[in-house]
């Protein structure tokens, strides 16, 4: 018998989203059969064509954008406006991927000898294993599923257990635009399908985004289990440096939406701010002022401005977190605990939160913490802020604000992290470019962009050679010249 789980909708315990299968090992092993049968005839489809379908799967989520982002507001807690985001980032993606069809999707090198050409092409891993969190339910998904079908792969999705309904809506969807039966499967679960995923034989490539700790275990089973593209997108523990000339009107917008936007629930929300002593009073005076300004509620009630957080659980945990922090030192400037919204019966809200005084040693300064609270620390040196920024485990997305192109430009230089942006928050990027972090927020791999298509294909070389003779490369045919700006002699192939 199939045990189930339900998904619940974080801002009511009372309303079910829906009820979903939990699926193990001997389930994932079927959909990776059922995936490969699928991509077999799928990988000889011509590229161009792949693309008109991942053309027309962009067209079904226009037509139900309204639908899916009331879906995402109900499932994964946020707000309209930003659930609406997930979708269009979706809509964009599908567009930007399937232009990729006719773009070259490799390179013609000059060969070292006469009558020969060399180039490379790009040919499909088989089946790739994405594993996907529930802060962008349908956005992360169409990260990975459409440069993966466009590489000519068959897919595994297993979605995180918060969002299996979202993942289910964006796939029936990619299956509406004309996805051959079978090439894209779904399996639900935590941690048992997520595990058979990685190690599955089958699987040629592993695609994931979520936690540090996480990222590591299925790091450790996908390489333990044989070698395979392993591509991961982990946390992070962004920054926003604002010097003493910045534009505090633009930081102050910066800082509300890239602390408190997803209700802090993005791998780049702005965790950190280090502010010029001159200009701290009076930029966290406005920062704590708006924040509690801000309306909480449900996220499908369009005057909401933060939703819920994605658990009970969570919500316990951002707050043990702020406690820590107080018994480092650090004042609760607003915000700092759970709160109750009337008409939201047993939803996770967490107030969004202002700490002051806080040291770059102190836990909350260097832990992900993954909600709405902004840990704030005042810095003077240019250099020591730039330090600060980068004195963590993680460089996902930095940003700096100044009217200095000088500052600006050392910033961007010196801070170690994957995404920098100068006058805007650490949050928004754009999918034709890459998307990722340095150190233990990622493997180097990036998604989104033209680098996305890359950890789902597998390069190869060709070389053709039309002389109708045998001849040979990395042999040394030119005799040693000892002589002044003589040119080498003659190739013994050409003699």
């Amino acid at each position: 018998m199939t045990t189930t789980f339900r998904s619940v909708n974080p801002a009511r315990s009372d309303d079910v989203v829906g009820e979903f299968p939990a699926h193990t090992a001997d389930d994932v092993d079927a959909a990776v059969v059922r995936a490969a049968e699928a991509q077999r005839a799928w990988a000889r489809v011509p590229v161009p064509t792949r693309a008109e379908v991942v053309a027309a799967a962009g067209a079904v989520l226009a037509e139900r954008k309204q639908e899916l982002a009331d879906l995402v507001a109900r499932e994964a807690g946020k707000v309209l406006v930003e659930a609406g985001g997930d979708v269009q980032e979706a809509i964009d993606m599908a567009a930007f991927v399937a232009g990729q069809g006719r773009a070259a999707m490799g390179e013609t090198v000059p060969s070292e000898l006469g009558d020969k050409l060399c180039w490379t092409t790009r040919q499909p891993v088989g089946v790739v294993g994405l594993i996907t969190p529930w802060n962008f339910p349908v956005a992360i998904p169409s990260w990975k599923v459409f440069p993966a079908l466009l590489a000519g792969n068959g897919i595994v999705i297993k979605p995180s257990e918060h969002a299996p309904a979202c993942c289910e809506a964006f796939v029936a969807a990619c299956a509406e635009a004309g996805l051959p039966e079978g090439l894209v499967q779904v399996v639900h679960g935590a941690a048992e399908p997520a595990a058979a995923l990685a190690v599955h034989p089958g699987v040629g490539a592993v695609s994931f985004t979520g936690s540090v700790a996480t990222g590591r275990k299925v790091a450790a089973a996908a390489m333990e289990s044989g070698p395979r593209v392993l591509s991961l997108e982990l946390g992070g523990k962004n920054a926003m440096v604002v010097r003493p000339d910045a534009d505090l009107d633009l930081a102050l917008d910066g800082a509300i939406f890239g602390a408190f936007g997803t209700s802090g629930q993005r791998c780049t929300s702005t965790s950190r701010l280090i502010v010029h002593p001159d200009v701290a009073e009076e930029l966290v005076g406005r920062i704590v002022e708006r924040a509690e300004a801000l309306r909480l509620g449900d996220p499908r009630d369009p005057t909401v401005d933060v939703g819920p957080v994605i658990t009970a659980a969570a919500a316990e945990r951002i707050a043990g977190m702020v406690e820590a922090a107080v018994a480092e030192g650090a004042t609760v400037a607003t915000g700092g605990k759970p709160v109750t919204v009337a008409g939201c019966e047993g939803g996770a809200f967490f107030a969004p939160t202002v700490l002051t005084g806080v040291r770059p040693d102190h836990r909350i300064a260097r832990e992900e913490v993954f909600g709405p609270v902004l840990a704030v620390m005042e810095v003077a040196d240019l250099d020591e802020a730039i330090d600060v920024v980068n004195g963590v485990e993680y460089g996902l997305s930095a940003a700096v604000y100044t009217r200095d192109i000088s500052t600006a430009l050392r910033a961007v230089e010196r801070i170690d992290t994957g995404i920098v942006y100068v006058n805007a928050p650490t949050i928004g990027a754009e999918i034709p470019l890459p998307f990722g972090g340095t150190k233990h927020t990622g493997n180097g791999f990036r998604e989104a962009g033209t680098r996305g298509i890359e950890q789902f294909s597998q390069i190869k070389t060709v070389y053709v050679d039309y002389s109708g003779r045998l001849q040979k490369a990395q042999i040394d045919t030119h005799p040693i010249d000892t002589g002044a700006g003589a040119a080498p002699g003659p190739r013994e192939e050409d003699a």
